[in-house]
């Protein structure tokens, strides 16, 4: 796996060696990315955050600032490792070690406000997910912010945000949704 594109462009990422984690490929997140268009000065939420290819690939295209959010340890090491390597560090990311849903009540205790949200939890969780992130979501959109939600095709992620696009790509669909 590498960075697709930006300033990192063609720098490998480590993974985490799990079955539960599965990061989201290079031609996905390139098409992705292309959808999404200009992210420059963003700030971005990466939740279930993996491996970080999301959150690092926005931030080689010009995004401000990151924080990932990843429950699982190895995973977690995983994202520091690769934050390490690509010289990513405080203030411009930030890796959140627990629970997506604690840390979006946090991020709206603190009135953080956040662009671009990634929203891509483990496949089995989907539908447990959809009402509990809605709101908490709806409470660290910055004005005009994405959601973007990944999941499989056969269980998608509902939120109640307008959708703005959808696409699948093999059993993976991507959502984006718009405040």
């Amino acid at each position: 796996m590498r960075v697709v594109a930006g300033t990192l462009g063609g720098r490998r990422l480590q993974t985490p060696s799990s079955s539960v984690t599965r990061p989201t490929s290079d031609r996905v997140r390139e098409a992705l990315f292309a959808t999404l268009g200009p992210i420059d000065g963003f700030a971005v939420l990466d939740l279930f955050s993996g491996s970080g290819a999301l959150a690092i690939e926005a931030l080689s295209r010009g995004a401000a600032r990151a924080v990932l959010v990843e429950r699982d340890r190895n995973a977690a090491k995983v994202i520091a490792a690769n934050l390490e390597a690509l010289e990513l560090a405080e203030p411009q990311a930030r890796l959140i070690r627990g629970n997506a849903l604690k840390a979006l009540e946090l991020a709206g205790k603190a009135s953080e406000k956040y662009d671009l949200v990634f929203l891509d939890p483990p496949y089995r969780q989907p539908a447990m997910l959809g009402d509990d992130s809605a709101k908490l979501i709806a409470t660290i959109l910055a004005p005009d912010a994405r959601v973007v939600t990944e999941s499989d095709r056969r269980q998608p992620l509902e939120l109640e945000l307008p959708m703005i696009d959808e696409r699948r790509y093999g059993d993976t669909l991507i959502r984006i949704h718009q405040r």
